[in-house]
């Protein structure tokens, strides 16, 4: 668990359960309190466990969720519930925490990158394939195909010449088929994000017969019935392969979530300061400076909890809305 040990976080899970219960009082909550306060490492736990606990409730399974519900122990039965609550919360945040890390399916993938990791791969018929941070993906070839299967995050493929097998990169949301090329595709948030640099990608969507060619310097949305129109490509978007992200004219709740995939923890941005625009270079293998550069920019503030908790904040005071 990083830099907090397991002990801690028990004891942690274990305050989490007896304050959602019933039978607690004021007695307790001083116990609890007087444990928090006692080593920096203990409010450290607590506030990754109610992350955690916020993290799998907005993204994990009904399933999950229903573990996390606070449970009321009836007197019969209170303390066999009890253990087996602390054991299942037990696992389902050390899972939760995991996932956040590397995606669970990431583990069964052919080449996977954490946060903050990039992973260049030369593939069997010399093109290049390069991996985004927390990114997977599955390669599988056989005599009468090429074909990268994308789960998650972002590659940047250069297909080699000489091999007449179609290459293929499929995600959940299409089909992209390689016309002798050099192209970007990122999976997220149920929409694929092709960008192509040079030569030409034929995409189509993964239930519509929707299939176009997209051209080098366009990009295009696919989800699973259709694609966007296509659209200029973004300034750089490959700058990433160079340790640099390039934005312009966009909003700080999207810049936040893309610094957010290369590090540890939690990096979030506080809705009043989301529409804020930014443009400008921040580099990607130090989020903690390119946090930094926004300061004097943008009228935000960076609240800081420890090294794994981050918001990005309105400035003391906001300055006045024009009217």
């Amino acid at each position: 668990m990083n830099d907090i040990s397991r002990a801690i976080l028990d004891r942690a899970i274990h305050w989490r359960l007896k304050l959602s219960s019933e039978d607690h009082d004021p007695a307790q909550h001083r116990a609890f309190q007087a444990w928090l306060n006692a080593a920096p490492e203990h409010a450290q736990a607590w506030e990754r466990l109610e992350l955690i606990e916020q993290d799998i409730s907005r993204d994990a399974s009904p399933l999950v969720r229903a573990a996390l519900i606070k449970d009321k122990p009836s007197a019969k039965t209170g303390t066999l519930k009890k253990s087996l609550l602390s054991v299942a919360l037990l696992a389902v945040l050390s899972a939760g925490w995991a996932n956040h890390q590397r995606p669970l399916r990431d583990w069964l993938a052919d080449q996977v990158t954490a946060s903050g990791e990039q992973l260049q791969v030369q593939l069997d018929d010399n093109s290049m394939l390069r991996l985004n941070s927390r990114t997977s993906v599955d390669i599988e070839f056989n005599a009468r195909e090429r074909r990268l299967v994308l789960h998650s995050g972002e590659i940047l493929v250069e297909t080699a010449h000489g091999d007449t097998r179609p290459f293929i990169v499929e995600t959940e949301q299409g089909r992209l088929q390689a016309l002798g090329t050099r192209f970007l595709v990122r999976e997220s948030n149920q929409t694929t994000r092709l960008v192509v640099l040079k030569s030409a990608v034929a995409a189509e969507p993964a239930k519509g017969p929707d299939r176009r060619v997209i051209s080098a310097g366009q990009q295009v949305l696919i989800t699973e019935q259709g694609l966007s129109q296509p659209s200029p490509a973004p300034m750089a978007a490959d700058a990433w392969v160079h340790g640099m992200l390039v934005v312009e004219n966009q909003r700080l709740a999207d810049l936040v979530a893309t610094l957010a995939q290369y590090r540890s923890g939690y990096l979030s941005v506080d809705p009043q300061v989301a529409d804020l625009r930014i443009s400008g270079s921040f580099p990607l293998n130090n989020s903690d400076l390119a946090l930094a550069t926004l300061l004097p920019s943008l009228p935000v503030r960076l609240e800081q909890h420890s090294k794994w908790w981050v918001r990005v904040v309105p400035a003391e005071p906001m300055p006045a809305t024009a009217e």
